[in-house]
């Protein structure tokens, strides 16, 4: 079984930067198309941003142009940049692969608040 464990949310004001990373377990990690997904309070988990394991990426409307999504297969490790954050972005990040087929982390909060 594959688990996750996400890290490096925070408080950041509006307009400012943060980069969350994911840890995966299992050896096929390499082979997983992977994603990041958000859920707000109240609001249900929506994904945001994917990456294929040939490092091809899509994004979720409202992040297009301030988030990237990154992979470094060696570390087993997806990463979500994200830029000129909203207080919208406010939400849970979770990693999962694209079809949700593993449990859920944590997750890591970011709040975007001035």
């Amino acid at each position: 079984q594959v688990q996750f464990v996400e890290s490096g949310g925070g408080l950041v004001q509006p307009g400012g930067s943060l980069r969350v990373s994911c840890v995966a377990s299992g050896s096929i990690f390499s082979m997983y198309a992977m994603g990041w997904y958000r859920q707000a309070p109240g609001k249900q988990r929506e994904l945001v941003a994917t990456i294929d394991s040939g490092g091809s990426t899509n994004y979720e409307d409202s992040v297009k142009g301030r988030f990237t999504i990154s992979r470094d297969n060696a570390k087993k490790t997806v990463y979500l940049q994200m830029n000129g954050l909203k207080p919208e972005d406010t939400a849970v990040y979770y990693c999962n692969h694209v079809n949700q087929l593993f449990g859920w982390g944590q997750g890591t909060q970011v709040t975007v608040s001035s």
